[in-house]
């Protein structure tokens, strides 16, 4: 299963989740969304790091936060939760689409669902036009709660914001 990995944090109980279900998972660091530069490093020094302890594969998108613009150009004054994110949802899960299908893995799903501040509902119906995509909602079985242990017992960054420089101006929601 490749796992669009939005954060260390985030990807944690999601990987012991999948796991414990029998999957290989993958982690795929997609996400030209975050903003400063140096955040978009931050969060993946520990994503790989993550990758690392848990013995597991990541990928690494290219960083194109232009291209990320371009595809929420005239959203940038939607609110949190709104069009815009639903369309980042979009620009992230049709990356990790094709990624799957590059390298031969029949399912992705992400590590979205598990934020208490992010709609499962609207992840869903943004990934329900790729194939492959499997729509888990890791916030059930306490995944957000087992997350935030995770991400401390592994000495994991966690930002405060989702990552684009129009969530810095809203309420953090990881």
């Amino acid at each position: 299963m490749l796992l669009h990995t939005c954060c260390a944090p985030c990807a944690t109980a999601p990987v012991e989740r999948l796991r414990a279900e029998g999957f290989e998972v993958i982690l795929y660091f997609s996400n030209s969304n975050i903003y400063p530069f140096q955040e978009y490093l931050l969060r993946l020094q520990h994503a790989r790091r993550l990758a690392e302890r848990l013995g597991l594969s990541l990928v690494e998108d290219v960083y194109d936060h232009a291209a990320w613009l371009r595809h929420i150009l005239g959203l940038e004054d939607e609110p949190e939760g709104g069009q815009r994110c639903r369309q980042c949802f979009v620009y992230n899960l049709g990356r990790s689409a094709q990624c799957a299908r590059r390298l031969g893995i029949p399912a992705f799903t992400t590590t979205l669902t598990v934020s208490r501040h992010k709609s499962s509902a609207e992840i869903f119906r943004s990934g329900s036009g790729f194939a492959g995509f499997a729509a888990i909602d890791f916030k059930k079985q306490n995944g957000f709660t087992r997350s935030l242990r995770l991400s401390r017992s592994l000495g994991l960054y966690r930002q405060s914001y989702c990552g684009c420089e129009f969530s810095l101006k809203a309420t953090p929601c990881s």
